[in-house]
């Protein structure tokens, strides 16, 4: 596996051991990484599908290995989630209140902030990986 820096000790996954250069930055960003993962007000699973439909158009191999969305758990919520999630790529994170008046019809305030925080980090993470060129 080649990168376009080393691998530091640091980390359990490639991806923590680029990140690992600094182990502040690796238990911060693994701790808030855990946290958004995790089911809370949106579903660990909804947030999967998500990340997976990310990884498609960050152009990171590590993050585009792990799969494509699951077309059998696209329930209508989730196909939203995925739909906004794509917008704030392709917008550069400014979707327009259209866009998110949207997604009050289906999401609580609450969900929608913890739907953004989500996307903006795995945003971030996957163009780490791409722009360090990590590969599965």
């Amino acid at each position: 596996m080649e990168a376009r820096i080393s691998f530091s000790k640091n980390g359990e996954t490639p991806f923590q051991q680029l990140l690992g250069h600094n182990k502040e930055i690796l238990e911060k960003w693994n701790a808030l990484s855990n946290v958004l993962s995790e089911d809370s007000l949106l579903s660990a699973d909804l947030k999967e599908q998500i990340r997976r439909s990310l990884a498609q158009q960050n152009q990171c191999e590590y993050c585009k290995a792990k799969g494509k969305p699951n077309l059998s758990k696209l329930d209508e919520s989730t196909s939203l989630a995925a739909a906004f999630a794509e917008v704030m790529l392709k917008t550069n994170g400014s979707p327009g209140n259209s866009t998110v008046q949207l997604l009050k019809i289906t999401f609580t305030e609450q969900q929608i902030s913890e739907l953004c925080a989500y996307i903006c980090f795995t945003i971030a993470s996957q163009w780490f990986g791409a722009a360090l060129g990590l590969k599965p």
